[in-house]
């Protein structure tokens, strides 16, 4: 068997469409030689690739002007927290405008929607979905619980030493405005749902899962991202918790595994204790339960601090009427 001649430089490094084999002086016998893969109608790539999803997504919307990537695959380049259900490799997701014909190319998942120019960004020249409309583009999957994490995670103060960035991906009312342009898509009452329920101050998946689980029991919402003394600029910080109490919450996840890390949480909860503060811990085994160990916890200590009655314990509230013989009396 002849070996097939190289191939020009730049089209081994990954997938190409065939226009762009027909500029590099490729014939379609040399298209279908061994080294080279067919990944669809006009789209190629080196054999055995292991192609990655940017390059992917840059070979596929060269050969489908108009559209860009979306929904999950959106999600992966934007490295956004979805569950880990949700198989970000399967296949690429790609949008294009309504009145465009539909996509079909195999190995892809083709959606026709409406957008709107300041719903789509760039990646490294790919055009991609927003951080925002990615979440609304998810909304019809994802369980209500991880749409609200989702959203908590575009809405979030980032850490700029850590992240890069001093803007969060996206703002209430940015994703409020997304969901009124858009009455008529697939999971939009979810969407709209998950708005009422998002918060700034959770920094991670966890974080909103607990503080949810906390609601869904009757219990108080906390407060988020709770300095021990609030005028400190290197006080430390619980996750949520109850100030006129002295009841903190913190989710301790894998990076609190870490020698340093740990040093620190000792440090911190020292802080803590000395304050008269009682904190409620909960791992990702408590995740996984729902946090209803945590739950119990923490009803048990804001009925021992005086925030919630004892059980069985009944408090009226005393109607008008013996409010009135009250100011009679006196």
């Amino acid at each position: 068997m002849r070996t097939p001649a190289p191939l020009p430089e730049g089209l081994g490094e990954g997938p190409f469409t065939s226009a762009e084999a027909r500029l590099a002086g490729l014939t379609p016998t040399r298209l279908r030689a061994g080294d080279l893969e067919r990944l669809s109608h006009g789209l190629y790539t080196p054999a055995h690739d292991d192609v990655p999803v940017l390059a992917l997504a840059r070979a596929v919307c060269a050969a489908s002007p108009g559209a860009w990537v979306s929904h999950e695959s959106a999600a992966a380049l934007h490295g956004l927290p979805v569950p880990p259900w949700m198989d970000l490799d399967a296949a690429l997701h790609v949008s294009r405008p309504r009145a465009l014909p539909q996509s079909r190319r195999m190995g892809l998942i083709a959606h026709n929607v409406t957008a709107f120019a300041e719903e789509l960004t760039e990646i490294s020249g790919v055009p991609v979905a927003t951080p925002g409309r990615t979440w609304l583009d998810l909304a019809r999957r994802l369980p209500l619980p991880d749409l609200v994490a989702l959203g908590d995670h575009l809405i979030r103060r980032p850490r700029p030493e850590l992240e890069g960035r001093s803007a969060p991906l996206d703002t209430v009312a940015g994703l409020r405005l997304l969901v009124g342009r858009h009455p008529n898509l697939q999971g939009i009452r979810k969407a709209r749902a998950a708005l009422e329920l998002m918060r700034v101050g959770a920094d991670s998946v966890p974080e909103t899962k607990l503080r949810l689980a906390i609601v869904d029991a009757g219990l108080p919402e906390p407060e988020l991202q709770i300095a021990l003394r609030p005028d400190d600029p290197w006080s430390p910080t619980a996750d949520a918790g109850y100030r006129s109490v002295r009841v903190g919450l913190q989710y301790e996840g894998e990076h609190h595994l870490t020698a340093e890390q740990q040093w620190r949480d000792v440090e911190r909860d020292a802080q803590f204790t000395d304050a008269d503060w009682l904190l409620i811990k909960a791992t990702r085994k408590d995740l996984a339960n729902g946090f209803d160990r945590t739950v119990r916890r923490l009803r048990d200590a804001l009925v021992g601090r005086g925030a919630l009655p004892q059980p069985g314990v009944v408090r009226l509230k005393p109607n008008a009427a013996s409010q009135h013989a009250e100011k009679e009396i006196s």
